[in-house]
Order: structure tokens, then sequence, then C-alpha cells
């Protein structure tokens, strides 16, 4: 009998016989091999979904923030007629975009690999509130982000995309920021009061420049990957805050890469841009709001935050540069970590 049924799902698939189908059907040791060439793999589909844009958690909490169409691209996992779905990953971009040499090229590769990817583009769901660089970083803040990300997580359960147990959320450098964030517990309740949590937080070059003043965690473990030449981190930081999350109930690995510098998998450089953000430092207080710890002020508005970043950014550019070695090291780094989060529960 056993040998009979065996047949049947080789020549049909388990959804003709009737029987469940495993989360495991997704090959995760896929992760952890050589990840797919990006550039031979589909594209995916253009999205839109609905959410918010609060200026802080605070607003998020109020229910006060405006509504706005998110703007991703999806990248869908093919599976069997009948599986269950898969685990997702939501990828929030750096401060330059969404660029294809890397959210993109991640979307396909977690895609071709049975992972649903959504690539986030909070830049373009607002381009009303700036299209310049320094207009962006003003108007379009990391809640803004979080509330693409969370809403985003909502979109896929409700599509059948996502096993909402399985849903990770993976940031580069801006977005690391904001997946960071995401991974405080008062943050999470914020943004996703219905109880909606990722399962797990992956932060690629992400600034360690946020305290919270209730250290407690989603629980979800965190892997920080950066770069020992990259200027805007700032190791002994970047340690206070995994020491930081440990406290508040989260595993977190720290991995530094020798030599590399920023955006090590944008595809371009060597090349300097942007500006230090390393004398910045502020705090997430219980209520939702954004402190200022240099001066104390509250980051409540677009007025405030100028000022604040006036005072703790520096006016000197940082480099990137593109480091195939490296991105597959941190392709294997990243799949180990995913591989162990994603088993089926």
């Amino acid at each position: 009998m056993r040998m009979f049924i065996a047949a049947l799902v080789s020549m049909f698939g388990a959804a003709a016989t009737g029987l469940p189908v495993p989360a495991a059907a997704v090959d995760l040791a896929a992760l952890q091999r050589p990840w797919p060439a990006g550039e031979t793999l589909a594209e995916g589909q253009d999205v839109t979904w609905p959410s918010t844009s609060p200026f802080t958690p605070q607003e998020a909490l109020w229910g006060s923030a405006a509504p706005t169409a998110a703007v991703g691209t999806l990248f869908t996992a093919r599976r069997p007629a009948g599986a269950p779905p898969p685990p997702a990953v939501i990828l929030l971009h750096g401060s330059g975009g969404v660029l294809a040499p890397r959210e993109r090229t991640y979307g396909k590769q977690f895609a071709a690999m049975g992972i649903t990817a959504l690539v986030v583009d909070a830049f373009a769901a607002r381009r009303e509130r700036g299209t310049s660089f320094t207009e962006r970083l003003l108007n379009i803040t990391e809640s803004m982000l979080l509330a693409d990300a969370y809403a985003g997580f909502r979109f896929l359960v409700a599509k059948g995309e996502a096993d909402p147990r399985r849903v990770a959320l993976v940031g580069f450098s801006y977005g690391a920021m904001a997946t960071m964030y995401a991974l405080n517990e008062a943050a999470a309740r914020a943004f996703a009061p219905a109880g909606e949590r990722f399962a797990a937080h992956a932060a690629f070059y992400g600034p360690c420049i946020a305290r919270f003043e209730e250290p407690r965690t989603t629980g979800a473990p965190l892997l920080m990957l950066y770069g020992t030449a990259d200027e805007l981190i700032d190791p002994a930081r970047c340690a206070a805050t995994a020491d930081g999350f440990r406290s508040g109930g989260s595993t977190v690995e720290v991995i530094a890469y020798d030599g590399a510098a920023h955006q090590w998998d944008g595809g371009r450089g060597p090349l300097r841009i942007g500006q230090l953000l390393n004398g910045c430092n502020i705090k997430l207080e219980r209520d939702g709001s954004v402190r200022d710890l240099n001066s104390g002020l509250a980051m409540s508005g677009r007025v405030s935050r100028m000022i604040i970043l006036g005072m703790c950014v520096e006016n000197r550019p940082y480099l990137i540069n593109a480091d195939a070695a490296v991105r597959a090291r941190s392709n294997a780094d990243l799949g180990r970590f995913l591989a162990t989060v994603f088993r089926p529960r």
C-alpha cells in the first residue's frame, strides 16, 4: 500500500492523492548550497497593498498615520497544486532605494529556491514626500518602511503566498535599521497589534544608532552582517546593540567580513557616497515616540528630524564597494540562518 501511494505521489503530486502536503516540500537545503545566478532568473510582479505613512511608531500606535498604497515587487515561488504556503522573505531597501543587483536579485534567488519574496519600495510609494536623496531621508522614515513591511506580511498571508509562522524580514543599510527596530516588541505592537511577528530578522550593514527604553524583543533571532572596512559601522556600538537585543530575549549572531566595505552586494564601487551617521544616537520610548539622545529633542516631524540629523550627521562620504566573494559568503551565512528558522514547526 505504501508503495502504491508513493507511486501516485510521484506521478501526480501529493495533492492528487488527497493527502496533506508537508511543509518540508520546500527544499531548505538549497539555501545552504551556492545560490542560483540572479541574471538567469525570472523577474517578479509589480504589486500594491494597503499601508500607512507613520512618521514615528507612535503615529502607528495611535492609528493617526495617513493611508498609503504600498508599492513593491512580488517574486512567487513555484509549488505543487495544493501545497501549503511557503516561507517568505520581505526585503527592505537602503537609502538609495531598490537596486536591481541587490533587492531584486535576492528576490529572484529566493523564489527560485522555493521561498516567496516581497521587495518593498517605500520611496516609490511616497514620491510626493520627496524625490531627491535628502528629501527622501527627511520625509520617509524608518517607521514608514516598517508600516509597509508589516502590511506586506499581512498581504502575503492573505494571498496564500506565505506561511505566517515563517516570514523573515531582511534589510539593507537604512532598511537594516528598520529591520532591527522591528525586533523590539514595543515597535512590533505599534505596527502589528493583531500579533503578526517576523520569525527572523537579518540586518545587512545597518548602522547601530538606536536604543530602546523597553528592551523586550519579539523573541525572534537576529543576524547582523557587516564589513570591517565599513565606515558606517561602529563595532563597539553594534556589539552593545546586539547585547541589548540578547538581554531582551533574542539570540543574536554577529558576523564581520574582514576588509569588506559598505554595500558589498550593491553592484557598484569602489565609490564614495552619502554622509556618515555615526554621531547619531536615538531612542525609541515606551510610548512609541522617538527622541534624540544627543540633544533631548523629540523627532516628531520633518523640522525636528532635520535639526537632529543636522547636528549628528557628518558631511563626509563613505565607501561602497561590490565584492562577489563577500556576497557569496553572506549568501551562505544568510542561507544557513534562514534554513534553521524556516524548518517546519
